[in-house]
């Protein structure tokens, strides 16, 4: 099993549209981050680059100083939607034996959407934390609640912060 937490950087808590309960949405991170580490589970920090918002080595495209990687944590760059496209990570997932992975993080409808989809397709077993990730869409709960559903439907196992249990 394996956590990810998908673009959780500073460049995206500062839209015209403010991230949709961003204070619990970081602490329910920063609380499986640290159930993660006390069971040994390994943390991927997954940090998108664009050409717009989130210039790679601007202060926008830095995570956002409540997620502290620690040492061992991995850190995946990607330049696409979903975590899994010219990245590392299935790599990495592979050759750790990782078959389950829980996703966190940003945006609903963007990259958590693309990551989960590309992550069923690959054959992973894939937990949503359905409190555990948003966005800055004046619309957020609507595009929570439909993608929570549709990627149930696809076969995402959906679960809240305290439902997700490491091993």
């Amino acid at each position: 099993m394996a956590l990810l937490v998908i673009d959780v950087q500073k460049g995206l808590f500062h839209r015209a549209h403010p991230i949709y309960q961003a204070e619990e949405l970081l602490k329910n991170i920063n609380n499986l981050v640290d159930r993660s580490h006390e069971k040994g589970v390994p943390v991927y920090y997954i940090q998108h680059a664009n050409k717009s918002s989130l210039v790679e080595g601007s202060e926008a495209w830095e995570l956002h100083p409540e997620i502290r990687p620690q040492d061992g944590d991995v850190i995946i760059h990607k330049r696409y939607g979903s975590a899994f496209q010219d990245t590392p990570l299935g790599e990495e997932l592979t050759e750790k034996g990782i078959g389950r992975i829980v996703v966190t993080g940003l945006v609903t409808h963007g990259c958590v959407r693309a990551t989960c989809l590309d992550a069923l397709r690959l054959g992973y077993q894939v937990v949503l934390v359905e409190d555990g990730h948003s966005n800055f869409n004046k619309n957020a709960t609507k595009y929570i609640k439909k993608w929570n559903k549709v990627l149930g439907r696809n076969g995402a196992e959906l679960l809240t912060t305290e439902e997700v249990q490491f091993p």
